[in-house]
């Protein structure tokens, strides 16, 4: 590898870590983490997850959101930035069309705070 390879390298490796710090949890998110909270709620999310903070059902079709700001990957392919996990909870299904999450029609401005909420999930 020339030195201007490894050096686009590196700087391509810290692009993709922006926003992250080392447990892999993204910084600056864009939203209202209470209003977050109650779009969780509202939208019906604990129908099938298990979100700390938020009320609802204790079945648990998906997989718990515990800790989801530590993650480094979700949607077994994105990873874990504001804007991919708003995109998948606004369209799981142009991520991927197999999964079993439902496009719930969440408004771009309630995925933002539900982001901010989520992202409070360590």
């Amino acid at each position: 590898m020339t030195g201007r390879t490894a050096i686009a390298a590196c700087l391509l490796a810290a692009a993709c870590l922006t926003g992250c710090d080392g447990g892999g949890k993204p910084a600056a998110v864009d939203g209202d983490p209470q209003r977050g909270r109650l779009a969780l709620t509202q939208y019906a999310c604990r129908a099938c997850h298990e979100i700390p903070g938020v009320t609802g059902s204790d079945v648990q079709v998906g997989p718990s959101l515990a800790g989801l700001a530590k993650k480094r990957i979700i949607a077994r392919s994105l990873p874990n930035t504001p804007a991919n996990l708003a995109h998948w909870i606004r369209d799981p299904r142009a991520v991927d069309p197999a999964t079993a999450m439902p496009v719930l029609g969440v408004t771009e401005a309630d995925a933002r705070d539900m982001v901010a909420y989520l992202m409070t999930l360590d």
